[in-house]
């Protein structure tokens, strides 16, 4: 594994340094390990001063941490109050609170007078629709102002939100919303994507069928065009806004009060229902802000991300930053591939994330960008979603911008958050995530628990955080938040994760743990074979999967390639030999096929373990977890086809 460096820091002028002398009157810390193992160590000491530290507004009093023998039952700040809207719109001037574009260069600026202006009009309607805390607002919205408007409104009076985004069909937003039962639902009328316009009326009818518990549907009109929708009874969003009644109250919730639901991918059944809290989700989001990548006051946020990916909550966030939230809507690479890079530096972007997938995307197809934009203020680039391969991070520092923080992050929806994320501190290198997140009790496991170093094993979380979930909903006795996280290792968090902590205290994904490939006896991530077969020309894409045989396994690989391009021998024996180099003859994988695509979750992540129950003969049960489910018809065919063999 190379480690080249890539970066490092030119300068100490950062909200990590500034937080450190805060705390330094006592403490006398010296290194980014030290204040790590200080921050684990003392948790209610390091998560009282960064309250301080960062002026969350609210009453932080009694205990901060009150331990127990249970991670799920211990709590943070349990006796404090704090209202998440609040915290955003801190801000009354005439300044830019969101930028939004679309793929049809729709451009609309919103200021922080009207933000509030517009979250206040909003929660007066779900007043005066009886909604109350704790009651549900459910929404299926592209990324644009009014989702962010709606959220704030939701928050402001104590309400739980979730979201899926517009390209949700109908047996996916009804398997996650007939769970928690809302009573408002909001929906757009349509939605482009990729120069096509997407009507989401259509199944609105089957919808609300399915789901008794709506009394009031509000519809947003994507354009400024007259929205037709006669059958059903609804409210005109803009009749809202048009509206002078205003609620201005910010009452003070339970630190731990419910904010939102995320969903699981529901890959593997009907999703979860996560449901985090308020205060946790704010004080580890400004955490990750301010600290880890240097997010401050009137910076230029981006993210490329849905409605329905936890990527969404977490960039909404940065309002409490006093930071200026740029959306995006559409299609990455509509009108052009570079098309986000045009908006950066039109808008003075400081902050730019995106998947790691969009970054090999450019990658693949050599998109030049420090040649055409400069980029000036941008500070910063996150990537998250999938692991970025190192040749990703060469191509950052080589193709958009040479002196950047590249900050590969990595969390999830469990936790709305990082374990393992950036630091302005911290050089950066080819491949790594470069540390363990403050207040974040990281380590990587073997299979009978012990801590490991240099070597591939579990992503754990030895203690409790403030944004682990506060419960899963209709979760009797805690038994889907006990199986989903403590069945490996007794009272200790299992991510999920195939990982490495390295020398220099970076951290390597290589996939999730139940993707990882047996072959011969050595286990593998699926990430480190998919770096060095993405790389060779002509190959778009490829994901593999173990497949039983009688009395041993064998690695499958699937590849989507460039149309014109055949998987013939002469290829096949290049992958091999790429293979064979790279990592070892074992990583070489018995059978490849070529496929026209590769499943993924609605927020593009491989989805490794549907293709592996296909091809070891068991029935993928949640296809319209899907973002792409006919593709599986391709892998049905090849498993008839092994059967012969």
């Amino acid at each position: 594994m190379s480690d080249k460096k890539l970066w490092s820091p030119t300068t100490t002028k950062n909200t990590l340094n500034l937080f450190t002398e805060y705390i330094n009157d006592e403490l006398k810390i010296d290194n980014y390990a030290h204040l790590h193992r200080w921050s684990i160590e003392k948790k209610e000491i390091f998560w009282s001063k960064f309250w301080e530290f960062s002026n969350i507004i609210g009453e932080k009093q009694g205990i901060i941490f009150k331990d127990s023998e249970n991670f799920i039952e211990t709590k943070f700040f349990e006796n404090s109050n704090l209202n998440y809207t609040e915290n955003c719109l801190q801000l009354n001037s005439n300044d830019e609170a969101i930028i939004y574009y679309n793929e049809q260069k729709q451009l609309k600026k919103i200021t922080w007078y009207d933000l509030k202006s517009n979250v206040f009009k909003i929660a007066h309607y779900f007043k005066t629709k009886n909604i109350k805390k704790y009651d549900r607002i459910a929404a299926v919205l592209p990324n644009i102002p009014e989702t962010v408007q709606s959220f704030l409104a939701c928050a402001q009076i104590g309400a739980i939100w979730s979201s899926c985004s517009s390209d949700f069909g109908p047996k996916a937003i009804i398997d996650r919303f007939k769970q928690i039962e809302p009573k408002i639902l909001i929906i757009s009328d349509h939605y482009f994507y990729n120069n096509k316009k997407i009507d989401t009326l259509k199944n609105i009818k089957s919808i609300l069928c399915e789901l008794p518990s709506i009394e009031n549907l509000i519809i947003i009109p994507f354009s400024n065009e007259q929205i037709s929708a006669d059958e059903f009874e609804y409210t005109n969003w803009n009749e809202i806004l048009n509206k002078r009644d205003k609620y201005e109250i910010f009452e003070r919730f339970d630190f731990n009060h419910p904010l939102y639901i995320l969903f699981s991918s529901g890959t593997t059944g009907v999703p979860k229902c996560i449901v985090h809290g308020s205060g946790g989700s704010l004080i580890q989001h400004k955490k990750e802000h301010q600290l880890h990548l240097n997010i401050k006051e009137s910076d230029k946020v981006f993210y490329f991300t849905t409605c329905g990916w936890m990527m969404w909550n977490w960039l909404i966030s940065a309002l409490a930053s006093k930071a200026t939230v740029v959306l995006y809507d559409g299609s990455p690479f509509f009108p052009s591939n570079e098309y986000l890079f045009d908006i950066a530096e039109k808008e003075q972007i400081t902050f730019f994330g995106t998947g790691a997938k969009y970054i090999d995307y450019l990658k693949q197809n050599k998109v030049n960008i420090k040649d055409k934009y400069k980029l000036a203020k941008l500070k910063t680039i996150a990537s998250t979603g999938s692991p970025l391969v190192q040749e990703s991070f060469v191509y950052v520092y080589s193709f958009i911008k040479k002196n950047v923080h590249l900050a590969s992050i990595s969390g999830g929806t469990d936790i709305v958050s990082c374990f393992v994320t950036g630091n302005p501190n911290m050089d950066v290198y080819s491949g790594e995530i470069q540390c363990a997140a403050l207040g974040m009790d990281v380590d990587i496991f073997d299979e009978k628990g012990n801590s490991i170093l240099q070597k591939k094993g579990e992503l754990v979380c030895k203690t409790p955080f403030p944004s682990k979930p506060i419960y899963f909903w209709n979760d009797k006795n805690n038994q889907k938040y006990l199986n989903a996280y403590f069945n490996k290792y007794n009272n200790i968090w299992h991510h999920g994760d195939y990982c490495e902590k390295t020398k220099n205290e970076g951290y390597i994904i290589y996939g999730r743990s139940d993707a990882t490939l047996n072959a011969g006896g050595v286990r593998f991530g699926t990430a480190e074979l998919y770096r060095v077969v993405e790389n060779i020309e002509n190959i778009i894409e490829c994901v593999a999967v173990e497949h039983s045989l009688y009395n041993d396994t064998e690695v499958i690989l699937f590849l989507k390639i460039q149309p014109e391009v055949t998987l013939n021998e002469d290829l096949k024996k290049i992958i091999k030999f790429e293979i064979r180099s790279n990592l070892s003859p074992k990583h070489v994988p018995s059978k490849m096929f070529q496929v026209k695509d590769i499943p993924k979750t609605k927020s593009g992540k491989i989805v490794e373990l549907s293709i592996k129950n296909i091809i070891n003969g068991y029935n993928v049960t949640n296809r319209n977890a899907l973002a792409n489910p006919d593709c599986l018809k391709e892998y049905e065919n090849i498993y008839q086809e092994l059967k012969k063999n």
